[in-house]
């Protein structure tokens, strides 16, 4: 990549088509080639989330949101890795031709959710399967279909057939974090999920996820999140 931003041939092209055409956009370390042009300067931007501080420190005035899948900064487009190329995509389709078409592409690609640009580029019930343990793992998908379920430590150590204290031991060394706090992250994921997809109150996103009450919601959003559930719908509905 350190060749390819230095190369200013290339990067003089990129400046100049830049200024020439409706959008651009990159995908994955693509941002680094708008970077090194001039076009992020100022702007917000994203990358895969592995190289996003890299991201930050080689290009300080670009503004790194670090946690999305895309960002749409006027007619600029930065995306992460991976799949994260075919939600900008979907989005831009919705764009130019709506969004009918964009989701009859997305049933076409056999793709479970059109993602929005704010959503988060990490999940908890992906981190879950990188347990060792089958049962762990397993247990971690059924806690994922019952958000709304008593889930104590208690009770999910008594799915798996261990005692609380070796279930605890071995969930956190395994998975880096509490019991209590990975669930609280799922409830998070599923009530980020309905915030972006629905336009139903938050009181009622905390009650079908799990969390209690509207304020109990946004004491764990920003706990987990950084943000309020409000602040998290409006910034994935920003342009």
């Amino acid at each position: 990549m350190t060749a390819v931003t230095r190369d200013r041939v290339l990067l003089g092209w990129v400046e100049e088509t830049a200024r020439s055409v409706r959008r651009i956009g990159s995908l994955s370390n693509g941002a680094f080639i708008l970077a090194a042009a001039g076009i992020l300067e100022g702007r917000r931007a994203t990358t895969h989330w592995l190289d996003c501080e890299r991201l930050a420190g080689e290009f300080p005035g670009v503004h790194v949101e670090p946690d999305r899948i895309f960002v749409k900064d006027g007619n600029l487009y930065t995306a992460a890795r991976g799949t994260a190329g075919l939600d900008l995509a979907l989005a831009l389709i919705e764009e130019d031709l709506g969004r009918d078409l964009a989701f009859a592409v997305a049933r076409a690609l056999v793709m479970f959710v059109r993602r929005p640009g704010g959503q988060n580029q990490f999940s908890a019930l992906l981190q879950s399967q990188t347990a060792e343990r089958q049962p762990l793992r397993d247990l971690l998908v059924w806690a994922s279909e019952h958000l709304t379920d008593s889930l104590s430590v208690e009770t999910l150590a008594a799915r798996v057939h261990m005692s609380a204290r070796n279930f605890s031991r071995a969930f956190r060394k395994e998975l880096g974090k509490t019991p209590a706090r990975f669930i609280e992250t799922l409830r998070i994921d599923a009530a980020a999920r309905m915030l972006e997809q629905t336009g139903v109150c938050i009181d009622h996103v905390a009650k079908e996820c799990g969390l209690g009450s509207a304020d109990s919601m946004r004491r764990s959003f920003l706990r987990v999140r950084g943000c309020t559930p409000s602040e998290y719908r409006e910034r994935i509905r920003r342009p």
